[in-house]
């Protein structure tokens, strides 16, 4: 395999033991047409099938394939770190290995990075293969990212891009933040190939509170008003009950709607100090300096398995 290829396609793989055979025969054939030199990159995170079996025997046929096994499931965001700790290309493509995303959008995304992009990124038209409810979930999740984050946010886009060596080097993870040349390219994203989908809802929704806590600060100021309103409120509703015992002279009324007041508040700040937790335990975690993955094995043909010095956890992690 070329020491420096011009291509780099990294895609992690969980548990894709149906597709994969064929996302490396369509990744392939793509890259083959492209005439340069090329490798791909196939993280298996911590996958329960035959994933890892059939990614061996796919390496001993193909010299351009690097498989990459993680030391059990680290999560797809960190696989996706894991490979581009590996990627030495100029150009790095990367895409999902479910073929939802279709492969040979790579000549139009090369196209746009020859006239000046430096990140060339897949916007969706359509997904019929996702549920209703999911693209209804990702559509508000979107649009709702783009107006709290402290940098830009292509709508309706996730990690198929095509990156160039200059911003995979610079920041690994904060594609949309470092900024630079970005273009769309449009597609409509296919159903799964074979198998099923490993996001389902409640992961899913981990996912969503992860990039949004990631790259921005505005829930903190949220929490913050929150807190500020709760508190005047909590203010008025005090002033009214001495008012009402001094001159009133009895008991105020409605224990039902002060028991329900009292219940709000404390859940208001119950929101706040789980928001205020969420970044205090990733900046615990930063801290540790704990790698953000281990690798179990990297097979290639005709090379032995390589040590490797994973980033630790201070390192950005999303893309």
């Amino acid at each position: 395999m070329n020491a420096t290829p011009y291509l780099s396609v990294v895609l992690p793989c969980y548990n894709e033991g149906l597709v994969i055979e064929e996302t490396h025969r369509r990744v392939a054939s793509v890259c083959q047409g492209i005439s340069r030199p090329y490798e791909i990159i196939v993280v298996n995170d911590g996958s329960s099938d035959d994933s890892w079996n059939k990614l061996e025997k796919l390496c001993a046929r193909d010299p351009n394939l690097v498989a990459v096994n993680l030391s059990r499931n680290h999560g797809h965001q960190l696989a996706l770190s894991a490979g581009l700790h590996f990627a030495g290309g100029e150009r790095i493509l990367i895409m999902d290995a479910d073929l939802q995303d279709p492969p040979e959008l790579l000549g139009e995304m090369l196209a746009k990075m020859d006239q000046g992009a430096e990140v060339v990124y897949a916007q969706r038209r359509s997904r019929p293969g996702d549920a209703r409810l999911k693209r209804l979930f990702c559509a508000v999740y979107y649009r709702f990212l783009r107006e709290m984050a402290e940098g830009p946010i292509q709508l309706d886009s996730g990690d198929f891009r095509l990156i160039n060596r200059r911003v995979a080097s610079l920041i690994r993870g904060m594609v949309s933040w470092v900024g630079f040349r970005q273009e769309p390219v449009f597609y409509d994203r296919d159903p799964r190939f074979a198998g099923e989908t490993k996001y389902p809802f409640g992961k899913l929704v981990r996912l969503a509170m992860d990039g949004l806590i990631s790259s921005s600060l505005k829930p903190l100021k949220f929490g913050f008003i929150v807190g500020a309103v709760a508190s005047v409120a909590s203010g008025l509703l005090g002033c009214y009950t001495l008012a009402s015992w001094l001159f009133v002279n009895k008991t105020p009324q409605g224990w039902t709607s002060l028991l329900l007041a009292i219940a709000f508040f404390g859940g208001l700040q119950l929101l706040v100090l789980g928001i205020l937790g969420e970044y205090v335990g990733r900046t615990f975690e930063q801290t540790r300096g704990r790698p953000i993955f281990l690798v179990d094995r990297v097979v290639r043909r005709q090379t032995p398995p390589t040590e490797i010095n994973p980033p630790t956890r201070g390192s950005p992690q999303r893309l």
